[in-house]
């Protein structure tokens, strides 16, 4: 019975910690969105994923950074309306 109190505060701790891990009550969108904006800042945080992305889009390394930062807004596009219960 002690195992499972451990293990289960462990992953309290680890979902409180990391947003990206989720809970019980995270929706689709949102555990979509978390995704799309891990993706995207490991594209900006490797250089040479960078330095791909640039030279197949033939634009400045610069202009792809600041295309992904805007994506990073709403990777997902906008978020979809919550049902009132």
């Amino acid at each position: 019975m002690g195992d499972r109190y451990n293990i289960h505060s462990q992953l309290e701790h680890l979902q409180s910690k990391y947003i990206g891990t989720g809970h019980a009550d995270t929706s689709k969108y949102e555990w979509l969105t978390n995704q799309h904006r891990d993706s995207l800042a490991s594209y900006m945080g490797h250089y040479d994923m960078l330095n791909y992305f640039a030279i197949a889009l033939n634009e400045t390394k610069g202009r792809v950074r600041f295309d992904l930062m805007e994506r990073m807004l709403q990777p997902c596009g906008p978020p979809p309306e919550k049902m009132d219960e």
